[in-house]
């Protein structure tokens, strides 16, 4: 049997015949490894995972004192009792982060900016910003809380706010603040300076360099960390319940002080965690597909 060019090609309808890609056994062969690895290291995985789930259980469910902590902490009827009043107050958790994220994203941008401007007529906003960050950054975040929440109420400063909503969210905004000015610094200075200089010399000013060549480049590759910052945020929502207000926090203590059973920590420490997940696992996203780009030689 005489082989020819059309056994390994297709017809284009007009006589030609065009080359098909047939892969070669070996090619084949490896792909099947490949397939077969990665159901083995599945099966592994899932199995080693239920070994360790089931000892855990054991290892909790014999303890000594279980029956006592299976009633303190995960008693259904009070489960059943604070998942509403805890999602109710998740709403307030959910206002702050969006409002606080925004304030955030903006007056670290600003900080950052002002941290990295040149010349000597700039050297006082250069000292201010980065004592503004070294401060904050250093001052535990729930000292800046008690400090703003109760310490501007004894002032009694006319036309100032006492809601412990807002001088939490205050807080919040003045110590996040800090560490994204770092993160925007850390992308600003990651620019190599021949961005500006070409930008300079297409009759670009300062300013304009700055706001179109550098800012753009500086926060696509800082996105990672701004969002584990911003994910850190909606965590840390929850402390503005020490001033008082009625947050997802706040209701589940709410609930424990009267029941004497802490199953409303445990409610509210799972919300906390569904609705982190989601965040999370996008900035994994996000940075795993910036790797991508990067060892691919793309833009970022």
């Amino acid at each position: 049997m005489t082989v020819t060019q059309e056994d390994f090609g297709e017809h284009d309808g007009k006589g030609v015949v065009r080359d098909v890609y047939v892969p070669s056994e070996r090619r084949l062969e490896r792909e099947r490894h490949k397939r077969a690895r990665a159901r083995r290291a599945t099966a592994i995985a899932a199995l080693s995972t239920l070994v360790t789930g089931v000892v855990l259980y054991l290892v909790v469910v014999d303890a000594p004192g279980w029956p006592r902590t299976e009633e303190t902490f995960f008693d259904g009827q009070y489960a059943r009792e604070a998942l509403p009043k805890v999602l109710e107050g998740l709403w307030l958790n959910v206002r702050l982060l969006l409002i606080c994220g925004v304030l955030v994203l903006v007056l670290g941008m600003l900080i950052a900016v002002a941290r990295t401007l040149r010349g000597p007529v700039f050297f006082p906003l250069r000292v201010l910003a980065a004592a503004y960050t070294d401060f904050f950054r250093g001052l535990p975040l729930i000292i800046n809380l008690m400090i703003v929440v109760f310490g501007v109420p004894a002032l009694r400063l006319q036309g100032v706010s006492v809601d412990p909503v807002l001088l939490g969210g205050t807080a919040l905004t003045l110590t996040y603040s800090a560490y994204v000015a770092e993160v925007f610094r850390a992308g600003i200075e990651s620019v190599h300076p021949s961005q500006r200089a070409a930008a300079r010399s297409l009759g670009l000013t300062h300013r304009q360099a700055l706001r179109y060549v550098v800012l753009p480049q500086a926060v696509r590759r800082q996105v990672p960390p701004l969002l584990n910052d911003l994910v850190s945020l909606q965590k840390d929502t929850g402390l503005v319940s020490i001033g008082g207000a009625i947050d997802a926090v706040r209701a589940a203590d709410i609930i424990a002080q009267r029941s004497l059973n802490y199953t409303p920590y445990i409610v509210a420490g799972l919300v906390f965690v569904a609705l982190t997940i989601p965040m999370t696992r996008f900035t994994d996203w996000v940075t795993a597909r910036m790797d991508r780009r990067r060892a691919q030689g793309g833009s970022l």
